[in-house]
């Protein structure tokens, strides 16, 4: 079967006319052509639930409400307004993108997704949104909720870990979009709508779907056997030692995190790969308490965090990079999560 038999007749007219009456209609990033506030929405979104995002975003705009801010702001401003949100790199990622945008296209989001995707931390699925939202261009969208719309309507059984089978979605994705590109916009949250409320990952609502009749899996009787995707991804994990350092002024001592690695650029308790390499790092440090540790969970590690708090006095520094910063300063900074947590504990 050829890419063009798989595609369904009047697929994209369905999806269309059910968003205009069923879809999400309110959420604060939409019913704008402003690729400034798509682009920032779909950067928020990747691997985020929408009910965390919708705290962000308005906080977000309320600091840098253009491009021009996000782009003259520094990093440890964005990094600590992005507190969080996890996968940081999509911060630093952000922050270039604007400065990209201010130097090479004098302030304004080009309109092409083929240009878009030039730009750092934007990847193709990211680009067709921002071009169909805000400049109605005819371009698929391809994230991983769509991934399991269409593989479903399809019944596209191929391995989606390689990347042949992935092109071959991204065609038929492309011969998916309506003809009319002035439903593109439409067309692009109706897929995302569907994907997140009702063709979902281990549940899905075939007699609330607008284009149930024309699913293949449903057809067949089995639509949670797709998307195929059976290469799994490799988990590894680590030990951290924590030196949560707190001296008689009640200040803590916190580093920057390199550039590159865990927690890149963030501000964090100094690491350790040892507990004797820890206690070592502050031999003036009294009354060690060793904090309960916890295990935290990324996309592709475990952290085995062991936090160790001591006390001492300002004038003996833990021999590490660093600075004593006060209570009152350190809930601004950008901290990972889990430090957060541990400082506010």
């Amino acid at each position: 079967m050829s890419v063009s038999d798989r595609v369904p007749y009047g697929f994209a007219r369905c999806l269309v006319d059910w968003q205009r009456q069923h879809g999400r209609q309110s959420l604060p990033w939409q019913n704008t052509q402003d690729p400034y506030r798509v682009w920032l929405s779909e950067i928020m979104l990747q691997q985020t639930q929408v009910s965390t995002v919708l705290g962000y975003f308005p906080r977000f705009l309320a600091r840098f409400p253009d491009v021009a801010a996000l782009a003259a702001a520094p990093q440890d401003d964005v990094l600590a307004l992005w507190s969080g949100l996890g996968y940081y790199s999509r911060a630093r990622n952000l922050h270039k993108c604007a400065q990209a945008v201010m130097a090479r296209f004098g302030g304004a989001f080009p309109r092409r997704a083929e240009d878009l995707q030039t730009l750092p931390g934007i990847g193709r699925s990211t680009a067709a949104a921002i071009a169909a939202f805000c400049f109605q261009e005819r371009a698929a969208i391809l994230d991983g909720n769509v991934k399991r719309v269409l593989t479903r309507v399809l019944a596209y059984g191929g391995d989606l870990a390689l990347a042949k089978n992935e092109r071959t979605l991204w065609s038929l994705a492309q011969d998916l979009l309506p003809e009319q590109a002035t439903d593109m916009p439409r067309y692009t949250q109706a897929l995302m709508d569907l994907g997140a409320t009702v063709c979902l990952p281990r549940k899905v609502q075939c007699a609330v779907c607008p284009v149930s009749t024309l699913c293949q899996a449903k057809g067949q009787g089995e639509p949670l056997a797709y998307p195929v995707k059976i290469r799994k991804l490799k988990r590894s994990s680590a030990t951290l030692w924590l030196l949560w350092a707190v001296n008689a002024q009640g200040q803590v001592w916190l580093q920057k995190r390199p550039d590159k690695g865990i927690w890149a650029g963030l501000f964090s308790l100094p690491v350790f790969d040892s507990e004797a390499e820890l206690l070592a790092a502050w031999a003036h440090g009294k009354d060690p308490q060793y904090i309960a540790p916890w295990k935290h969970v990324l996309t592709h590690r475990d952290l085995h965090l062991h936090p160790v708090q001591m006390t001492g006095s300002a004038r003996k520094s833990p021999a590490c990079e660093g600075q004593w910063v006060d209570a009152g300063v350190w809930p601004e900074l950008g901290l990972p999560a889990p430090i957060r947590t541990l400082l506010a504990y």
